[in-house]
């Protein structure tokens, strides 16, 4: 590659790492992030970007048109915080509150390097980059919203491909990415079961519904392991049960829920037609009802074979075979980057970011209140993104 721009990131670093300790003392959650929103705009004046601000959420999407006819590019970061008390005594640590325990604020200030370093090479560049700066990763969910106001046709016409990077703890600058499945989908299951109450002393007069809800949770983690391929894993953890609250009484209804994470459309598709099935017969052996609600949060997120062989190429060019690695198996997290890869090919990659002086293998994970990033990686970050697009537009791609 032509340009070198980890070098050109270097020179960007401290006013990328001022803007990333700006954002993290002020976080915003959600799909409404105006402070946030008026950092990212303000830190984009004088760049020959095409910008617009969301109508349903606080997002912005910036447009950089290259000089040569060529393919167009999608970078996303996403913005917001979370509902964390941050516990870390840092001198730009959040005071509100909330917290980036996620690293969004790298995500951010990331996104907006990028769009420096390839605003300096508009003139080689050749087709246009679609940054895509994104509220409610964390939920309610903000890439849909974005793509329903069209972000993935901002420069008007579909993007090519979409790349996006999310930070996490381990060792500082290894870049990782596999094909296929690389996040799962994010899923919640509540069983209620309905029987009849009365008193403690005579449960024969009543229909204990707390039987058949300690049964189905038992029987529940049986059913992963025999419904689902070992190759295509599903994890259900049972996250709340509830009850009676006075311990004479046999309840009229009692409840479950469960956290549950998939890798496929399949086993997505699968889970509640097995869990209903489940629920359903051991309440009918119990003379119970029994209901069942089931909510796909996030898909799966799904990097393209062909867009993830040419991210760790890419990479490996211009950081070298040491810092990239090729990942054995996906992250159990969630990531709503899936609703823009549903749309168009691309990949979702990892960035380690433990600081010095912190063991890697004991380091705070996502969404701690002590976890903690070190922002010495954002040169770095911001150089993968431009990269990515400014290789893509190469000519032979």
């Amino acid at each position: 590659m032509a340009v070198d721009f980890p070098r050109e990131a270097q020179d960007i670093a401290d006013e990328l790492i001022a803007l990333r300790r700006d954002l993290h003392r002020h976080p915003e959650l959600g799909n409404q992030l105006p402070e946030t929103q008026a950092r990212v705009l303000a830190a984009l004046e004088n760049l020959p970007l095409e910008v617009t601000k969301g109508q349903a959420l606080t997002s912005v999407v910036a447009v950089l048109r290259g000089a040569l006819p060529g393919p167009t590019v999608l970078l996303r970061g996403d913005m917001d915080g979370l509902p964390v008390s941050e516990k870390n005594d840092l001198e730009y640590a959040s005071k509100n509150g909330r917290m980036h325990a996620c690293g969004h604020d790298l995500h951010t200030a990331g996104l907006v390097g990028a769009a420096k370093l390839l605003s300096a090479h508009r003139d080689e560049l050749r087709g246009n980059v679609v940054f895509m700066f994104q509220p409610g990763e964390e939920g309610p969910g903000g890439a849909q919203p974005m793509i329903d106001e069209g972000v993935l046709d901002a420069a008007g016409s579909r993007v090519d491909a979409a790349f996006a990077v999310h930070v996490m703890p381990g060792e500082r600058g290894t870049f990782t990415c596999r094909p296929g499945a690389m996040l799962a989908g994010a899923n919640i299951l509540r069983v209620v079961f309905h029987g009849a109450g009365g008193h403690g002393s005579q449960p024969e007069k009543a229909l204990d519904p707390v039987p058949p809800l300690v049964e189905f949770c038992q029987a529940l983690q049986v059913m992963v392991t025999r419904r689902f391929s070992v190759f295509d894993p599903v994890v259900a953890a049972i996250t709340n049960l509830s009850a009676g609250e006075a311990i004479n009484v046999i309840p009229p209804s009692a409840s479950m829920g469960a956290s549950v994470r998939t890798l496929s459309a399949e086993t997505t598709r699968g889970f509640p037609i097995y869990a209903r099935e489940l629920a359903e017969s051991i309440a009918a052996g119990h003379g119970c009802t029994a209901e069942i609600e089931w909510t796909n949060v996030y898909r799966p997120t799904v990097n393209d074979a062909a867009e993830t062989e040419y991210l760790l190429r890419t990479l490996t060019d211009v950081f070298g075979a040491d810092r990239v690695v090729e990942a054995d198996n996906p992250i159990m997290g969630s990531e709503d980057f899936s609703c823009v890869l549903e749309e168009v090919p691309g990949a979702f990659y990892m960035l380690q970011a433990t600081p010095k002086g912190i063991d890697p293998e004991t380091a705070a994970v996502n969404h701690s209140p002590l976890v903690q990033f070190d922002d010495a990686v954002l040169a770095d970050q911001a150089a993968s993104l431009a990269a990515l697009a400014f290789t893509y537009q190469a000519p032979g791609r």
